[in-house]
């Protein structure tokens, strides 16, 4: 895989923001504190999946204080069906708990501060600082990791990785918007199974070679010959004259 050249990166982004103008997380949030419960549960599940859980959970706790009155067993009720939701009702809960006691019932914009947090990585940290306070972090989740190294935008074996090779190869004016741009790129186009490289905006500079072609165009199964013999066709003697005795 030939290395990306900074002009390319810079293309790259240039082609996925004219795609998508304003790119947003698809996470449904009130403020950063439900924000945040949106991230932590979203670990190992959908957007998609989450979104179904939370509007009923925010309308009964989008505070800290309103979380932690809840307790787990309440929280645990609301997000059954979201995978994990046991550890990430009590992480809910622990988290809400020390944001009262350590930081006055805010959410803290700082990402070390945030790791602080049960239940919150480098990659959630990540995201609240992206989305609710406007700083311009790269949280690498799966569709990152595989944009990153497919392309060869930034190739690593880790997402600790990915991401420092993402932060110095993306222009300035689009590192606010990068996460998203990405992310959404890997989530609809980009996929893991089969990437739809045939409607790609960035195909052209992508270093992965097996492109994807078109439905219409994909190779379709072959047809197994049959191994069944045709019976012979009989043969057709031809009968023999019979002889006429002479005489002697």
């Amino acid at each position: 895989m030939t290395k990306m050249t900074r002009a390319d990166a810079a293309e790259i982004y240039r082609r996925l923001a004219a795609a998508t103008p304003e790119p947003r997380t698809e996470l449904c949030y009130r403020n950063a504190f439900t924000l945040l419960v949106a991230v932590v549960l979203s670990a190992q599940a959908t957007d998609a999946g989450v979104n179904k859980a939370t509007p009923a959970l925010f309308a009964a706790a989008d505070t800290p204080e309103k979380m932690a009155a809840l307790g787990e067993e309440k929280v645990g009720a609301y997000i059954k069906t979201i995978g994990l939701w046991r550890a990430k009702a009590k992480n809910v809960v622990a988290l809400s708990k020390k944001l009262i006691a350590d930081f006055g019932g805010e959410v803290p914009s700082s990402r070390d501060a945030l790791e602080q947090l049960p239940g919150v990585g480098r990659k959630t940290a990540n995201v609240v600082c992206n989305v609710a306070f406007s700083q311009p972090t790269i949280a690498v989740d799966t569709h990152i990791f595989r944009v990153g190294n497919r392309t060869g935008l930034a190739p690593g074996k880790t997402p600790l990785a990915v991401e420092e090779g993402l932060e110095k190869i993306t222009p300035p004016d689009f590192r606010l918007d990068a996460h998203h741009l990405l992310i959404l790129h890997g989530r609809y186009v980009c996929k893991a199974r089969r990437p739809e490289c045939w409607r790609c905006d960035i195909a052209a500079l992508c270093r992965f070679r097996e492109k994807s072609p078109p439905p219409d165009l994909a190779k379709k199964p072959a047809v197994k010959k049959s191994t069944k013999r045709l019976a012979a066709t009989p043969k057709l003697r031809e009968a023999k004259p019979k002889m006429k005795a002479g005489r002697k």
